[in-house]
């Protein structure tokens, strides 16, 4: 970042990634959502949907436990898990994006000193239980 503020003369502003989400009022009105503070009150809400991957994970074999532990542990539902050689798998999970654009990769490699590659492709929304938590800071919101 001081990199490229100082080579670009640029002022950086960092933002953790998001996604949209779609809405479907009661009324039957849909619309996108990206920030949560535009989200109509829950009584409004028949149903919100959020952006589904398929997500294809390269492993060695020693590290197929951790790899599905990570998934699972970012609400992954297993597809399928294959062996391409005697060393090395894909595991396939339809994940949320939301699970995935934050540090998934980061962790990851973490996870499987580095010898893991991910590769996801974009499979459409799909009907979740979402809820809006406002935290209140001296009483404001």
């Amino acid at each position: 970042q001081e990199r490229v503020e100082r080579e670009f003369n640029l002022d950086i502003i960092t933002t953790a990634p998001s996604v949209i989400y779609k809405v479907t009022k009661t009324n039957g009105e849909v619309f996108d959502i990206i920030n949560p503070t535009n989200l109509p009150p829950m009584t409004e809400i028949d149903f919100m949907e959020e952006p589904v991957v398929k997500a294809s994970i390269i492993t060695p074999t020693d590290y197929v436990g951790a790899v599905m532990e990570l998934c699972q542990e970012r609400r992954g539902i297993y597809i399928d898990m294959e062996y391409i050689e005697e060393t090395r798998a894909v595991i396939t999970y339809d994940m949320p994006l939301n699970e995935i654009v934050y540090d998934f990769f980061d962790t990851l490699k973490s996870r499987t000193r580095g010898y893991a590659s991910l590769d996801y492709e974009f499979k459409g929304y799909k009907t979740t239980k979402l809820v809006k938590l406002d935290i209140l800071l001296n009483g404001d919101v």
